[in-house]
């Protein structure tokens, strides 16, 4: 049975004129907004990572915010907000999808390593 993606909205920053969108930070500065929306991102970890669902990434020399259909689901108006930023800024969307280059599993395992790195970092300092 083959994988399946969620669509993503890809607001890339250019806009609908071919202009480069500024600041030049935007990206990081929209994720950052959406950092609390998404799995595990609750109190101080969502200050330490940008979400699964909004995420700040440069294609070729693009600028780009992606963003995970799936926020929809889970809190309508964070997806909302994001859409509206890129309409309100007159931002180019394409739909599409990204595949990731790891596995679950490999994902698991890096989660599991920095936990217990975490973890004996913590019982040194104890």
């Amino acid at each position: 049975m083959a994988d399946t993606f969620p669509r993503e909205f890809f607001i890339q920053g250019v806009t609908n004129e071919g202009k480069t969108f500024r600041p030049s930070d935007w990206s990081e500065r929209l994720s950052g907004v959406m950092s609390a929306f998404g799995p595990g991102a609750s109190g101080a970890n969502a200050k330490l990572k940008y979400s699964l669902y909004v995420r700040p990434e440069m294609f070729g020399n693009v600028k780009c915010v992606v963003v995970d259909e799936r926020l929809r689901d889970i809190e309508p108006m964070a997806f909302d907000f994001v859409m509206n930023f890129a309409r309100d800024n007159n931002l180019l969307v394409t739909e599409g999808c990204s595949i990731p280059d790891h596995t679950e599993e490999a994902e698991a395992a890096a989660a599991a390593k920095a936990k217990a790195a975490a973890q004996a970092r913590m019982a040194r300092l104890g």
